[in-house]
């Protein structure tokens, strides 16, 4: 509409509302262009996470994911130029398999990941039941 606000659909036909914010004259109904990209890279690299660990046969109850992107405003276009993801595992967990479960999701198997580390430098954690 006339504030900004879209409605996107991808190949599955589920609506994203994405908006701008007031300082463009938005109405934060929707999520921003930037940020879709950095829910994009985290829920692309815990889908793969999930899959390995499940055929590990690990004890998964729930998986948060924390995604900052840095981003340089004195310049136009304003890229990011740092992204850090924390993956936050909760469940009876082997460290090791974890470990190798977001390395391989991070450096080989999420599409977004591959995309974005030619232009921007990822950095990735995790935790398990609240250890680093």
């Amino acid at each position: 509409d006339q504030n900004f606000h879209f409605q996107g659909f991808g190949s599955s036909e589920v609506p994203v509302n994405i908006d701008g914010s007031t300082d463009i004259g938005g109405n934060n109904a929707g999520a921003r262009p930037m940020e879709l990209i950095l829910m994009g890279l985290g829920t692309c690299g815990a889908m793969d996470i999930i899959s390995i660990l499940k055929k590990q046969k690990q004890d998964l109850q729930d998986l948060k994911i924390e995604v900052d992107g840095e981003r340089d405003y004195d310049k136009t276009p304003a890229v990011f130029t740092n992204i850090k993801i924390n993956f936050i595992f909760t469940g009876n967990l082997d460290r090791t398999k974890v470990e190798k479960a977001v390395n391989l999701s991070m450096e080989k198997y999420c599409s977004v990941s591959a995309m974005l580390e030619k232009t921007v430098k990822i950095e990735y954690t995790f935790i398990i039941n609240g250890i680093n």
